[in-house]
């Protein structure tokens, strides 16, 4: 168990899923962790980094007063729900206009993550909404915080991690089919090619 996270502890993680035989990744869905994009990158050159819109969102809203959030969601909205990139970036600079002198900061984060936000526009909105979020892996994590912070404290990592073990055994037999992967299949086999597992070689 590793006491920080940066771009050495994120290269270890990724080069790790190499040596257990993940050979490539098509999408990664990351949520702004510092050194992680750089890390995948570097061991799957050809992966598309996407930026998790919802964390981005919440980040965002974490600049706006609670008053304004309800008026404010519906431009951050527009964005990412644009019919494509273009007309995302059109979207991004009238959120500006409106909002821009108010929350600086809010368009300078999604500029700043921009080449991460407008990958899944290659997608379907449908599929889209399967990328740009990580729901199974929210819910997942929810569940092992929970775990965690109700036994306080472990006598050493061994403890922990058989712990998280049994948590997320206990989770897969929860777990049902709840997305429709079919579209996604056929619009990913097309974009990635011989690449995508069962496409024609």
């Amino acid at each position: 168990i590793e006491q920080t996270e940066g771009a050495k502890f994120w290269l270890k993680v990724v080069n790790d899923l190499k040596t257990r035989g993940v050979n490539d990744i098509l999408i990664a869905v990351v949520d702004g962790l510092k050194g992680f994009p750089e890390a995948i990158a570097s061991v799957y050159p050809q992966t598309v980094v996407q930026t998790c819109i919802v964390h981005l969102i919440r980040n965002s809203l974490a600049f706006v007063a609670w008053k304004n959030r309800k008026a404010i969601l519906p431009a951050i909205k527009a964005i990412y729900r644009a019919e494509n990139a273009d007309m995302a970036l059109v979207r991004l600079e009238e959120f500006e206009d409106e909002w821009g002198k108010r929350y600086p900061a809010i368009g300078q984060a999604w500029r700043r993550a921009w080449e991460q936000v407008v990958p899944f526009f290659a997608f379907a909105p449908g599929v889209r909404k399967m990328i740009y979020t990580t729901n199974a892996v929210e819910a997942l994590h929810r569940s092992l915080r929970k775990i965690i912070k109700t036994r306080g404290s472990f006598p050493n990592d061994d403890a922990a991690l058989k712990l998280l073990y049994l948590a997320i055994k206990n989770a897969g037999l929860r777990w049902r089919r709840g997305v429709e992967w079919t579209a996604a299949m056929g619009q990913f086999a097309i974009q990635f090619g011989s690449r995508f597992p069962g496409s024609a070689r």
